[in-house]
């Protein structure tokens, strides 16, 4: 057998795939056998790495040089530079592992080095592909652990004790659901999992499943084991079609290695797994909605009671947790629940995994230790506000979550924080805004959103958020009052209060978290009709400078309704009643003489 001298790994991943990954990959292979390395290095194509603002990412070891922005183009210059005569190409490096004489290790930059992987503990380290590598990193073990050394109240208890709870968005105890499934009567029991993921900015569960589809489908075996089960059901949408064909590979892989199927290790026990796709329906998130499409139904919310653990799938007792709580099984009985529970807070324990995305320099993935602050997301791991813009706020938890403004930058991120300051963990998107998001238009937004995607079946919610966008609507266009504003707090309880699921419940989050926290700009909006951020297009207004405007009149031809007018070599001016808002005048000024307020 040849050694292999080197291992090239290449981001695999969406983000990376819709850069261009293949080809380069394609390129790297050819100029491995062009040069005659073919049988000295192993190219790789993993999952996400994380740090998605510079992909296509390539690491090559093991120097773990860390090639960022990658481009067909340079492939040919490292390998004749770096493979061939052992010369990093420092230029097509990740600047920040850069130093004078070496390079540094990716724990020690700021990206990373806060990070703590767990869930995401294989994603751009294995080839999610090859059954064999996810082995070789302690997979199965845990299965056969279970199997071999544990009752199946020996399994719950620790993931009792480990303290785990769900990372799908209420954050409910993993332990106690799993109990509640056991102690349920019935001759048939079923695990499924939710990769629906609808949040607008999140990708974290398709990155688990695009680069460790295995540890899910261990952790599904683990949790069917401990509550009686034998056949299970990942409920994915199809708009993940990476993620769809991996899994469907490790499924396919666990069965030709006897670890799907019957008689799993030779112990009695059976559990088949089957992939179920998703139209892309939000409501199909909620759990009650999720399990009645897999039932082939249209995908509606059930009332509750009677929970899932009693009554699921077919009416019979189902375990249902989401693709991030099962990353976190296997770890759990590999290490213990003592382990698990020296990392995050005292009712958070663990890591939470975000989608780190919006007005920030390292927009990716991250995995951190509950109670990290959202200023070490934002300040280190995010590095920053791009363009020396001014941080304003972070939505967390996607259309049910809330706004976070600077002044609240030092909440540590675990449930109970969130939850106090009027926003919550939900699956995990965090998108990160600044100086030039209205916040009025932020909450309009994630209504749009959610009116779009309610079910409809219950009253409170079909109509209830379809009038809170209207008041909204109202509001940015300059026609609102101060009186709609107390129609929005109070339209917001009354929804909460009423809906049939989490959809409904949570929808006025992101309203009243700007309310609470922006009330200023609500108040603009009412008042001055002035829009503080020059986002809502109806209360703009366009001018122009005299002393900047050089009389060119491209302005004025460049408007489409004849709202700008003057003489060549003198400032020009906008009728206000004609101007339409449109900004071709603003696109057309060379000379920036035209400002928008």
């Amino acid at each position: 057998m040849d050694m292999v001298r080197g291992h090239i790994l290449c981001c695999g991943g969406t983000g990376c795939t819709s850069s261009g990954c293949e080809a380069i990959i394609k390129e790297m292979e050819a100029q491995l056998v062009a040069h005659g390395l073919e049988k000295e290095f192993k190219v790789i194509k993993t999952g996400c790495f994380g740090l998605c603002a510079l992909g296509p990412i390539m690491i090559v070891y093991p120097e773990g040089a860390f090639y960022s922005r990658v481009e067909p183009k340079d492939v040919k210059e490292i390998v004749e530079e770096h493979l061939l005569k052992g010369r990093i190409v420092k230029h097509l490096l990740y600047q920040e592992t850069v130093e004078e004489d070496n390079i540094k290790s990716l724990n020690e930059v700021d990206f990373y080095k806060k990070q703590m992987r767990i869930a995401l503990r294989n994603c751009g380290v294995i080839n999610p592909e090859n059954i064999d590598e996810y082995i070789a990193f302690d997979g199965y073990k845990a299965l056969g652990k279970v199997l071999t050394e544990m009752s199946r109240e020996d399994v719950i208890k620790e993931i009792k004790d480990s303290g785990l709870r769900g990372r799908g968005g209420g954050g409910f105890s993993t332990g106690l659901k799993w109990q509640f499934t056991y102690a349920a009567e019935g001759d048939q029991k079923y695990v499924a999992c939710n990769a629906d993921e609808g949040d607008p900015g999140a990708f974290m569960d398709r990155s688990i499943l695009e680069g460790d589809p295995h540890s899910v489908i261990e952790a599904m075996a683990i949790a069917a084991y401990a509550v009686g089960a034998n056949q299970g059901y990942i409920y994915i949408r199809a708009e993940y079609p990476i993620a769809v064909k991996r899994l469907q590979i490790a499924i396919d892989q666990a069965k030709e290695y006897g670890l799907l199927g019957k008689n799993i290790f030779e112990t009695g026990f059976d559990f088949d797994l089957e992939i179920r796709l998703g139209a892309g329906a939000f409501v199909c998130g909620e759990e009650t909605a999720l399990m009645t499409s897999i039932e082939g139904k249209r995908g509606e919310p059930r009332p509750r009671p009677p929970f899932p653990a009693i009554k699921g799938l077919w009416a019979k007792p189902t375990l249902l947790n989401n693709v991030e709580t099962y990353a976190n099984i296997p770890q759990i009985i590999n290490n213990g629940a003592a382990w698990f529970q020296t990392i995050g807070t005292e009712k958070s324990k663990g890591t939470k995994v975000f989608a780190l995305g919006g007005k920030i320099n390292n927009t990716g993935l991250v995995e951190i230790p509950m109670g990290t602050t959202l200023r070490e997301i934002i300040e280190e791991i995010g590095g920053g506000i791009p363009n020396g813009k001014k941080f304003k706020a972070a939505q967390t938890g996607g259309p049910s979550g809330g706004c976070i403004p600077a002044s609240l930058m030092d909440t540590p991120i675990d449930y109970d924080s969130l939850i106090a300051i009027g926003s919550m963990m939900g699956s995990g998107g965090l998108i990160v805004m600044d100086e030039d998001n209205c916040m009025v238009d932020i909450a309009k937004f994630f209504l749009e959103f959610t009116v779009d995607e309610s079910c409809g079946k219950c009253t409170p919610c079909r109509i209830g958020t379809k009038r809170l966008l209207e008041l909204l609507t109202k509001i940015t266009d300059g026609k609102g009052t101060m009186e709609d504003l107390d129609k929005l707090e109070e339209l917001c309880y009354s929804i909460k209060a009423s809906s049939l699921c989490g959809l409904g419940q949570t929808a006025p989050n992101p309203v009243l978290s700007t309310l609470q926290y922006f009330r200023d700009e609500y108040e603009a909006h009412v008042r001055d009709k002035k829009c503080p951020a020059g986002v809502c297009k109806a209360l703009a207004q366009y001018t122009i400078d005299p002393d900047k405007c050089k009389g060119c009149s491209l302005c004025a031809r460049q408007c489409p309704v004849g709202a700008i007018s003057g003489q060549v070599k003198s400032p020009f001016v906008i009728d206000q009643e004609k101007c339409i808002k449109c900004g071709a005048c603003q696109s057309a000024c060379k000379f920036n003489a035209i400002d928008k307020k």
